[in-house]
């Protein structure tokens, strides 16, 4: 994640803090010191870093700190409260029109990723709002700008509107949302074209656009990875165009993630989504508390309850319920769980929303492991998932060779699933577990208080 190297100092920083006991008004200034210079490190704007920074010590110098019995813990607290605040509060939604279509433009500089990130919202808004969204190639300039959001289209199945790269990118617009009212298309998103630079022929037909179809929502990607740029950048659209929101691509890059605890108190606008892979589906609502949580190692519980809730079959689920109650648990269990948890994202991006584990340095998540597992269970018969211990020697040879696996591959994977199913028939046998495990099995029954 991009907050990475912010977290471990981070989490240095409240170590310390915790080692002292009791704090005074000293310990607190060096701690403060050393958040500083962390976020400083982040990239995060330095008029940013020293306004968080002073309303973090401020807060700090309270009795609520100095007297508890936990003061590192109320610290902690507080720059979460203060993270939380600087990147805007809450999750600020797309604001729909009262009477479709709803015109999203999408704007920003070349290579900051707006044609894919185009075709992510709307496979998010389709599935997430149940709208039929239309794509509008608006980019006539960069070479296969067109064909690349074609492309994009295809992959997700959502139609795109273009005219060729000969006609203005005004008349496209225009003509693309007439279509969109005949066809029943109730969101449009224009994905517009970009410069390496911002200068005044791009922003002027920018502005053009805006007043020839009066869009709901402009929306600015910004790539996190160029840092403080990313702030200047969002500056200057924000001026011309008075833009409703950013999205952030590459959060999942090696970046220091300054952009994103800048950009809302730079520009006031808020960050409305980010982008966390490369995967067309790997977009999600920007929510300011649980990123906070992320970045102070705390995990992102909500959020991965989310990805389970749309990866986890609920039918699925009960017939799981079904059968663990009956202490079964085969192999094809086994790999029908593993291809549902595939669907959630990399095994390393979910350890990483997990409490505590998002800073471990030597927690290594090898998501290879589970395609070599998936490979053998795939090599074996039907009778053999649902009943391994009918795999003798020469069906261990023949599953390995159908794998291209070593034997011991295979005899390190029944080992495993063996001490799996024992501990399941402890768990069944424990009353009290057993419910809890019963009731956890399904995702969709997750209650947050």
């Amino acid at each position: 994640m991009a907050f990475n190297g912010l977290s471990e100092k981070l989490s240095g920083v409240f170590s310390r803090l915790k080692g002292h006991g009791k704090v005074n008004e000293a310990d607190i200034k060096t701690a403060m010191r050393e958040v500083k210079l962390a976020l400083l490190e982040a990239d995060v704007n330095f008029k940013v870093v020293k306004d968080f920074i002073s309303a973090v010590s401020e807060r700090c110098k309270g009795s609520d700190v100095l007297e508890s019995l936990t003061p590192a813990q109320q610290v902690i607290k507080i720059v979460r409260e203060e993270l939380i605040a600087l990147m805007g509060k809450e999750n600020e939604k797309v604001v729909f029109a009262s009477k479709p279509p709803t015109v999203i433009m999408m704007v920003g500089l070349q290579g900051a990723g707006k044609t894919t990130t185009s075709g992510k919202l709307a496979s998010l808004l389709r599935k997430n709002h149940n709208k039929r969204p239309l794509l509008v190639a608006g980019d006539v300039y960069r070479p296969a700008a067109i064909k690349q959001l074609e492309v994009v289209g295809a992959q997700i199945n959502v139609p795109v509107y273009s005219l060729g790269d000969k006609v203005s990118p005004v008349e496209i617009a225009k003509k693309a949302y007439a279509h969109a009212i005949e066809h029943g298309n109730d969101l449009v998103i224009i994905d517009t074209a970009g410069r390496l630079h911002i200068d005044e022929t791009l922003m002027q037909e920018l502005t053009d656009i805006k007043e020839a179809v009066n869009p709901n929502e402009i929306l600015l990607v910004v790539d996190s990875m160029t840092g403080q740029d990313a702030v200047n950048v969002a500056t200057s659209f924000n001026e011309q165009l008075d833009i409703t929101g950013v999205v952030l691509t590459k959060l999942d890059g090696d970046t220091r993630g300054g952009a994103a605890l800048s950009v809302k108190a730079v520009s006031g606008k808020p960050i409305k989504f980010a982008c966390i892979g490369e995967k067309l589906s790997d977009i999600e609502p920007f929510y300011p508390d649980r990123m906070a949580s992320r970045i102070l190692g705390m995990g992102d519980v909500l959020t991965l309850i989310d990805k389970a809730q749309e990866a986890f079959d609920e039918k699925q689920a009960i017939e799981m319920e079904k059968r663990l109650r009956q202490s079964k648990f085969t192999l094809e269990d086994f790999l029908s769980q593993m291809n549902q948890l595939k669907k959630m994202g990399p095994m390393s991006q979910l350890v990483g929303m997990l409490p505590g584990m998002g800073n471990m340095k030597d927690v290594q998540v090898d998501d290879s492991k589970m395609g070599r597992i998936e490979a053998i269970i795939l090599s074996m018969t039907p009778a053999e998932r649902n009943n391994p211990s009918i795999i003798n020697g020469s069906r261990k040879i023949r599953i390995a060779k159908g794998c291209g696996m070593q034997v011991q591959d295979v005899n390190q994977l029944l080992r495993q699933f063996e001490q799996m199913q024992k501990m399941i028939k402890q768990l069944m046998g424990n009353k009290n577990l057993k419910r809890k495990a019963v009731s956890g099995l399904s995702f969709q029954e997750c209650k947050i208080s």
